[in-house]
């Protein structure tokens, strides 16, 4: 929709208020609300509010920014309905006071990259897989809502859950593609309609806020922490992704061929982002939680490498029909539903790319079981590791030039300085875990 269009269908849809949308550098969803009748001016020239406020935006002294609309994203809030009039959401690009857009808003940095992916001739998809636990009460005991597992035919208040997800997601214009309950106990996942990069992650906050509030109206506490609940699998988000060429609209990662149907540019893409994961992780992997779901035995990758069938490589080839070549795609299985979207889909794109421009052959595919791989085996078959906590994931985006140059200066020192303090705050906690196996020493 253009400005006008959203003027009508706000005048059409009894709208009285507005919520302007954003996030900050870590993902969080910021929102400034206003009335219906300043729809007109913050169209035209923006809202203005205080950056110096929000984590990692702008110091005090050059704190005014504004946010600026995108009008494709109006959507009435289903659960806001009333008979007073209704509330619409408009997702915000932020700028500076200049007109510039602001280096450190995290949709720009994705559009910076898939514009850089359009002179290449590419249009860049995803379609991201959302895990998340829902739990009966708040984080001071956490009692997940069922024991259900994978895939388990819910008649209870979680099938009920998800389908009012559904519908509301529905409402907002995103396709669910299916929604199931996941391997452990109150463990969920909902699929929607893969779309271009920045539209997904779009989507993808609307998913999150959307799961949270619904949620919160049946009394339950819904969660995208990696891993809540040692002994049980954590949860991830597997991004599905592909490169269409902007001339033909043909998917470019197809070739009837090959024995795995897949171009050289499918193959260079791969062996770029398994070049890159290491720097690539302190963002798409961004909590300390994060690291305690990537370890053996809970069906998350830990090796860096590439297969078609194998779910305990890093990146999958799925399977798709012979006569739909449009599907042909990897899957990154690494990611977790913690983080930024705007900055995990940019790096994970920056990777690829850097591959296919410097024609980055991938290994040769690992089909085994690679937690059944011993140190021995994995060092002969030269099998690298993510790294195993957030200080080793800080100190890789360090070391990587590439993801340095796509977060830019600004976003790039805030998000290593904001990472290292959270490392550092961790390091001083005294756990559970240590009381019980040190206190009587």
């Amino acid at each position: 929709m253009n400005a006008k269009e959203v003027l009508d269908r706000a005048k059409k849809d009894k709208i009285t208020f507005l919520n302007l949308q954003f996030t900050d550098i870590m993902g969080s969803l910021k929102q400034v609300t206003a009335p219906i009748k300043s729809l007109p001016d913050i169209l035209k020239y923006g809202a203005w509010f205080d950056g110096s406020s929000v984590e990692g935006f702008a110091r005090i002294h050059e704190s005014d920014l504004y946010l600026k609309p995108d009008p494709s994203t109006y959507s009435i809030i289903p659960w806001l309905n009333s008979s007073e009039g209704n509330t619409a959401r408009l997702i915000c690009d932020i700028y500076r006071p200049d007109g510039n857009p602001f280096e450190g808003d995290p949709r720009y940095i994705l559009k910076k990259v898939m514009k850089k992916a359009r002179s290449m001739g590419f249009d860049y998809n995803t379609g991201p897989e959302p895990e998340f636990f829902l739990f009966k009460n708040d984080s001071s005991n956490l009692l997940p809502m069922d024991n259900d597992g994978y895939f388990d035919l819910t008649t209870d208040r979680a099938h009920t859950i998800r389908r009012e997800i559904t519908a509301a997601l529905e409402m907002f214009g995103i396709d669910v593609e299916a929604s199931h309950h996941e391997v452990a106990p109150g463990q969920h996942e909902i699929d929607f309609k893969h779309g271009d990069a920045l539209t997904t992650a779009d989507r993808l906050l609307t998913l999150r806020v959307t799961v949270k509030s619904i949620a919160q109206r049946h009394g339950l506490k819904a969660s995208f922490m990696p891993k809540p609940i040692m002994g049980i699998n954590g949860s991830g988000m597997h991004v599905h992704q592909s490169l269409f060429d902007t001339k033909t609209k043909k998917n470019a990662f197809f070739d009837a061929k090959n024995k795995y149907n897949l171009s050289k540019i499918a193959f260079n893409f791969i062996g770029g982002q398994l070049h890159h994961v290491k720097g690539m992780m302190a963002v798409i992997c961004p909590t300390v939680n994060s690291y305690k779901r990537l370890v053996a035995g809970y069906e998350a990758p830990v090796y860096i490498s590439w297969a078609r069938i194998n779910r305990s490589a890093l990146i999958r080839v799925p399977k798709w029909f012979e006569d739909k070549s449009a599907s042909a795609r990897m899957e990154l299985r690494c990611p977790d539903p913690a983080c930024n979207p705007y900055l995990a889909f940019a790096v994970m794109l920056a990777g690829g790319l850097n591959g296919v421009e410097n024609k980055t052959k991938p290994p040769e595919p690992v089909e085994e079981d690679l937690y059944k791989f011993d140190a021995e085996r994995l060092i002969s078959r030269k099998i690298d590791t993510l790294p195993s906590s957030l200080y080793e994931a800080i100190n890789e985006l360090k070391k990587n030039k590439l993801i340095h140059d796509v977060l830019g200066e600004h976003l790039y020192r805030r998000y290593i300085k904001i990472k290292t303090i959270e490392w550092n705050e961790f390091t001083k906690q005294v756990t559970r875990w240590e009381i019980d196996k040190y206190i009587d020493i």
